[in-house]
């Protein structure tokens, strides 16, 4: 099973999903938005080669960034982790099937991450990251939300709208691969 996951080609799957993240996370990054859409590539590893290799992706992904960019980045490589960890078993339990299904992932997937999110949010940046977010922490907090309860309704907020939108443009592109590139992927048929 391990030779498997990390065949030459699993590996290569693990570079272009990490620069999918990357991509996708420095441009919503450069616009303030309050998403992140920088997990696509960790769900699309997670989905087609399982738990570990989603975790690996987001891993390195956070890692990376942390030094290239982004320092932040790499004190939520944890909330990446579980992001590939929760997207992978989901997927394994045939949760990327149908557009319900896929949808809910993104909720579980939020919910787990919110647990992991919050407390270093909260702890390490007092609630404020340099992401769109932060208006809204720094806004919810203002109206009277001691600072943890402002964090803990942003994450969620905003996880819930990034991580349903991020599954559904996974489960979307998936279900669009040819199907001799699929046929490389036996995890394929829990996407279609």
């Amino acid at each position: 099973m391990a030779q498997r996951q990390f065949s030459s080609q699993s590996l290569a799957l693990i570079v272009i999903a990490v620069a999918i993240n990357m991509i996708g996370g420095q441009l919503i990054s450069m616009l303030k938005l309050p998403v992140f859409l920088d997990s696509i590539g960790t769900l699309i590893s997670a989905v087609l080669l399982g738990p570990l290799i989603g975790m690996l992706t987001g891993l390195i992904t956070n890692l990376i960034w942390g030094l290239l960019t982004d320092p932040i980045a790499a004190a939520f490589a944890p909330v990446a982790m579980v992001i590939g960890l929760v997207a992978g078993w989901l997927a394994k339990a045939g949760w990327f099937r149908t557009l319900p299904k896929v949808i809910l992932s993104g909720v579980v997937i939020t919910l787990a991450v919110t647990v992991v999110a919050v407390p270093i949010r909260t702890a390490l940046f007092a609630g404020v990251t340099g992401s769109g977010a932060d208006l809204l922490v720094a806004w919810m907090h203002s109206m009277g939300q001691n600072l943890v309860e402002s964090v803990a309704l942003t994450v969620l907020g905003a996880n819930l709208v990034d991580k349903i939108l991020t599954a559904v443009i996974v489960w979307i592109l998936l279900r669009q691969l040819p199907q001799r590139t699929a046929r490389h992927f036996p995890a394929m048929s829990a996407v279609r």
